[in-house]
Parts: structure tokens; sequence; C-alpha cells
């Protein structure tokens, strides 16, 4: 073996397995990627096939990679679509509420376990819970809105609402039952005024508070100089110490439910240590202030009369001392101390000021005993 030949055994050992010849290899490949006829159809094949494996698994993995891609940026449009669509969903849930009109009859708020439900009354209310509800509902109320929270199953029970500032009372009937899995949790509920609601006792007349609207309206765009005239006060249907004496003896004397609301009036603070000994000097009563009320310039004050004396004392408003615009009697007469009857209420009306500025007051008190005889006209 001469030289040269040794050179192309050498040569050819040091190829990789599976691509040694061994014959002598002829002419190298073409340039243009395509093999020489006269290289070996049996030798060298792996390298070829290896090749177009590689070229075809590129092609595949970049085409499955589109695949892929596109599959993603379709259910990226998908989901946030969906989600477009829920968080639209969950805004016109959020936003529903249930409109109850309160039309003098009880309104129906069914509760469930477990669940809080939010009734807005957009006014200042109390709530009358029963005792019997005391452990089972948890009631919160603040600025116009009631938080109700049934913790165990509740029977059919009626709540009252109160109006703090008019006393007026809405009946609701709640009942909790269990919530089933695919229920939706209940929407607040919104109590309003009911259009066919009766007229308020004690509200200004519909015609004159229009015509004196339109007055005041007119008197606006008048001269400085022709509006000296004085502005003609708004009148009631019913005078309003009537209402305000009414009012006082329902507040005394009837169940809360059956109060009429009337619009603008307020309870007015008063001192139950105001000596009222000669308030009815005369006779032999004692006489403790129980509770005021105020509507526009009027006042009201509710006065607890007891007997002193064993004998039954006939009541007469023409033996008050001070200046009233009106004076009643809860009840005719006193009866003997002890018995049932010895206790009534007087309602004073006073105008621009409370009782306070209306009795006389003494720094002595009158001595019962000098009217004991006393004979009353009537």
């Amino acid at each position: 073996m001469d030289c040269h030949a040794r050179y192309h055994s050498r040569r050819v050992l040091r190829r990789a397995v599976g691509q040694a010849c061994p014959r002598e290899i002829s002419a190298p490949r073409c340039t243009h990627g395509r093999r020489s006829r006269n290289q070996s159809l049996r030798f060298g094949m792996g390298l070829l096939q290896r090749r177009t494996t590689t070229h075809r698994g590129q092609c595949g993995s970049s085409r499955n990679s589109v695949e892929r891609s596109l599959q993603m940026s379709v259910l990226r449009v998908i989901t946030y679509s969906t989600l477009l669509a829920v968080l639209a969903g969950n805004a016109q849930v959020a936003s529903a509420v249930e409109i109850l009109r309160w039309e003098r009859l009880p309104l129906a708020i069914p509760l469930r376990i477990n669940q809080e439900r939010i009734v807005f009354v957009d006014q200042n209310v109390r709530v009358g819970l029963p005792r019997s509800l005391t452990e089972k509902l948890r009631v919160q109320s603040t600025g116009g809105a009631i938080y109700l929270f049934a913790k165990e199953a509740i029977e059919p029970t009626r709540l009252q609402l109160q109006n703090a500032k008019t006393g007026e009372i809405i009946l609701v009937d709640i009942a909790a039952t269990e919530a089933s899995a695919d229920q939706t949790p209940l929407e607040p509920v919104k109590i309003v005024e009911g259009e066919t609601s009766s007229a308020r006792y004690g509200g200004a007349a519909t015609a004159r508070s229009a015509k004196a609207t339109a007055k005041s309206t007119e008197s606006t765009s008048r001269s400085s100089d022709e509006n000296d005239e004085p502005e003609e006060v708004v009148k009631r249907e019913t005078p309003v110490p009537v209402v305000l004496t009414r009012y006082a003896a329902q507040m005394l004397y009837a169940p809360l439910r059956t109060v009429e609301p009337v619009d603008g009036i307020a309870q007015v603070k008063v001192e139950r240590s105001l000596d009222l000994a000669t308030l009815l000097p005369t006779l032999p009563v004692k006489s403790t202030p129980l509770g005021a009320w105020r509507l526009d310039d009027f006042w009201v004050t509710a006065v607890k009369l007891q007997n002193q004396t064993a004998q039954r004392i006939t009541l007469d408003p023409r033996e008050l001392m001070g200046e009233f615009v009106t004076a009643a009697f809860q009840h005719p007469y006193l009866g003997s101390r002890g018995d049932a009857s010895d206790t009534t209420t007087l309602y004073l009306v006073t105008r621009g000021h409370g009782l306070t500025q209306a009795a006389v007051f003494s720094a002595t008190q009158a001595d019962p005993r000098a009217a004991q005889g006393a004979k009353h006209e009537r």
C-alpha cells in the first residue's frame, strides 16, 4: 500500500460511524445539493435522511407554533369577551333595586339565612323589633338604610319602621328561609311613597300652595319698590292648634301604628322639673310636663294632672292661668285620689314660644286645702 492509499484509509476511518466507505471516495457531492451518480446509494443516506427529517421537523414545529398562536389569540378574544359579559352582568345585578310602594298596605320583604339584605327608606327611621327575633335577626339602621341579616329561619313576622321626624309607621312583613345553591343573592329594596297616598292630616291646601308659589315667583320679577307688600302665609287644611292637639293625644294614648303623620312637626325638649303649681291655682292638682311638639309657629305641651284629694274635681279651662291659644283636657273630670281616673292630660297650645314663657309662675305653691270645697261653674 503506497502512501496515497494509507492517506485515504486514515481519512475514511476518521468519518462518523455509518459513513465509512470501504472503497475510495469518488467525486464530492454537487454544489446544487444533488447526489453524484458515482456516489454509493447505500452509504451516506443516513445523513441525507437526518437533514430531510430535521427540515421537515422544523417546518412542522413552525406550523404547530403558528396554530398554537392562533388558538391562543382566539382563546384570548373569547376570554376577554366572556369577562366583559360577566362584568356587565355583575354591574346590572349590583345596580338592580326592587322598588316597593307604601300605600298603607304591609310590604313583604323575604330574607335568606346568612345573607344580608338592604332596605332603603331615605328617612331617619326606628325599627320596631319583636322580642322573638332578638336572637334570630340582626338589624342595623343608618343614613336612611336598614341592614337585615337573618341568622336562622324566621316565620312570617311584622316589623314597624317609624319615621323619627313625623312619627309615620311603615309595616313590613319578613320571613327568612334557607337559600339553595343555584339561587342568586336578593337585590336591595327601596321603599317609596305610593302615588295614591291619602292626603296628610294638617297638610297645606294644594290650591293655596300653588297660588302662593305663583305669587312668590311673580314677586321675584317685580321691582324692589313693589316688593314691600307682606307675603301671604299658606294656610293649612286644618287649624294648626287642632293638628298639634290631636297629634299629642295620639302620641300619648294611641298605638304608634295609628298615629297620623304630619309633615313639619317636631318634638321639642321640655323641662320635666318645671314648676306648674300656678297653672290651676284654685284646684288641688299636681301638674307635671310630659312632652312638647312644634309645628310652624305653634307649640303644644302635654301636662299631666293628678288629683291630690279624695273628692272628684270637674275640670274647666277658664280656671287656667297663662297666655294660651287653646287648651283641651283628655277627660272632663278627675276622680278621687287612688282611683284609676285620678289622672288625665292637659294640652296647652302657645304661639311664638313654649310653655315656659306662657305660664304664670309664683314662688310659693297654692294651698290645695283652700280649694277642697270649691264649686266650679260649668
